[in-house]
């Protein structure tokens, strides 16, 4: 089996600043990492609670939505309609029950949405300062990239474990 090394050992990204290769890696292993994991996962998988835990459903879902809020934060942005209906739906997720084509679609499609616009992130806005949420919390546009991709980060890694557990 010719296996490749982690992504952060591949080389560089193409057209994305070296300040931000290490957050543009970890989104790109969080995609190799969620496809490979979730491959084959049954619908009752996808959804188990073991524990009462968060679903593999569930996490893929927030993964992609909270990528997608925290990248329009580090814009300077507000959250758009589109965006607060898709928060709202997170908490629906164990009555809508996704699946897994859909949700793993969504997770692609968060993933190189953020891969084009960390292409477009100039150097000097990196720490320009950026406001979080209604409270308005205090960032910067580097802040918010880094968070946004170690976020991804930790919602991979729950999947990876949860369909460990939920194919004992």
């Amino acid at each position: 089996m010719n296996k490749l090394p982690e992504v952060w050992l591949r080389g560089p990204i193409d057209g994305i600043l070296p300040l931000l290769q290490p957050a543009a890696h970890a989104l790109q292993q969080v995609r190799e990492d969620v496809e490979q994991a979730v491959e084959g996962l049954t619908a009752p998988e996808l959804w188990a609670r073991p524990g009462g835990t968060a679903a593999i459903g569930f996490h893929l879902l927030h993964l992609a939505g909270s990528l997608d809020r925290l990248l329009t934060y580090s814009r300077g942005e507000a959250l758009s309609p589109a965006q607060r209906a898709a928060l709202a739906a997170e908490q629906t997720a164990y009555q809508d029950r996704p699946g897994l084509d859909h949700l793993l679609a969504g997770c692609r499609t968060g993933i190189e949405r953020a891969l084009d616009y960390l292409r477009t992130v100039p150097v000097e806005g990196l720490l320009q300062p950026r406001e979080v949420g209604r409270q308005r919390l205090p960032s910067t546009t580097l802040g918010l990239i880094f968070h946004a991709a170690e976020h991804a980060a930790r919602h991979a890694g729950q999947v990876a474990t949860l369909v460990r557990v939920v194919r004992v």
